[in-house]
């Protein structure tokens, strides 16, 4: 009767790790959000309290909102706080568009803090690595014919 419960629970602990491993990848999954999410979401970049600021950046980078670019590149150039501008470069990375991608770019190089010019520098050279990757996968080879 052990050996039996032994087997059983053995099973059941293979299908369970063997679903978890080949599960599917859901970090391609896009997130609807209504307008009023929106709405609020740009709103709490200009309150006065650090965390909300910090929160509302993050979720429009997660949410991938391209609405939330401008005031996120306001926020990343104006405020006085490393953390908030920090997290307004991680989220224009995680939007993604040229515009986002070109703000992060240019806090390297004029942000007078040494901090986040070397975040921003993570962020916009995964940027490009991860960019290159996805170029290579996806040409085919072509070739010329010169006469």
């Amino acid at each position: 009767m052990k050996n039996l419960a032994t087997i059983v629970t053995v099973l059941i602990l293979i299908i369970t790790l063997s679903t978890t491993a080949f599960a599917g990848d859901k970090s391609t999954k896009k997130y609807e959000y209504s307008q009023n999410t929106l709405t609020s979401l740009i709103e709490g970049l200009n309150s006065d309290n650090r965390g909300l600021k910090t929160s509302c950046a993050y979720l429009l980078g997660e949410l991938d909102v391209t609405e939330g670019i401008i005031p996120l590149m306001r926020l990343l150039r104006n405020d006085e706080c490393e953390e908030v501008r920090i997290c307004a470069a991680l989220a224009l990375y995680k939007i993604g568009t040229p515009i986002s991608i070109f703000a992060v770019k240019q806090a390297i190089r004029f942000d007078e803090s040494d901090r986040i010019s070397k975040l921003a520098a993570k962020f916009y050279y995964d940027y490009l690595r991860s960019n290159q990757q996805a170029d290579v996968k996806g040409k085919d080879k072509t070739y010329a014919v010169i006469d």
